[in-house]
């Protein structure tokens, strides 16, 4: 399911998608498409890079327009028809890798996403394959690429992630992402006693 476009970046791993709406398509993804911790694909070519939304920041210009209007909003558009609805909802996505016909690499990808790009939604089949290696163990090499870029949200998005994983994994798989989750609560707890 299409959700969102590129339409900027602030790093190589880091870029920003316009959640797209009634006004681009007839059914526009629900809220829940576009989520926190919802992982993503940007297809590019041959293969395709897979990321995680981490951010979200609402666009409302008309806020601070207290002017008087000339018509109510209903009847703006045949008023003025060049009108433009610029409100919408920005999505900070976090590269974590990329996937291809022969195996899923995590870490920085070598691709940039150019603007327009679309991205979509991904299942939670995808998700898991994604952090299956080859011996069938969940992998998360992407770990403190999460760290250094998430800012805030680094730590309950791993957490997020972590208990996601969990929920279809074996039982040794889900102890070490058990562990790493209590690891993650006690660098938290520890750093916010700084």
């Amino acid at each position: 399911m299409n959700i969102a476009k590129i339409v900027s970046s602030n790093s190589h791993v880091d870029y920003i998608a316009r959640v797209i709406d009634e006004f681009d398509v007839e059914n526009p993804p629900a809220a829940e498409d576009h989520g926190f911790a919802q992982f993503v694909s940007l297809p590019m070519g041959s293969s395709e890079m897979i990321g995680v939304i981490y951010d979200s920041k609402l666009i409302n210009p008309e806020y601070a327009n207290y002017g008087p209007r000339l018509s109510p909003k209903p009847v703006l558009g045949n008023f003025s028809p060049d009108y433009l609805n610029e409100q919408g909802i920005l999505i900070g996505i976090l590269l974590l890798g990329s996937v291809d016909s022969e195996r899923s690499v995590q870490g920085v990808p070598r691709l940039v996403v150019p603007p327009g790009q679309d991205v979509f939604k991904i299942s939670a089949e995808a998700v898991k394959q994604f952090h299956t290696g080859e011996d069938d163990s969940i992998q998360l090499h992407y770990y403190s690429l999460v760290i250094s870029h998430a800012g805030p949200f680094a730590a309950p998005l791993l957490e997020t992630i972590i208990d996601s994983l969990s929920l279809n994994c074996p039982e040794i798989e889900r102890q070490k992402l058990g562990i790493l989750r209590q690891n993650l609560i006690w660098q938290r707890t520890m750093g916010s006693m700084r």
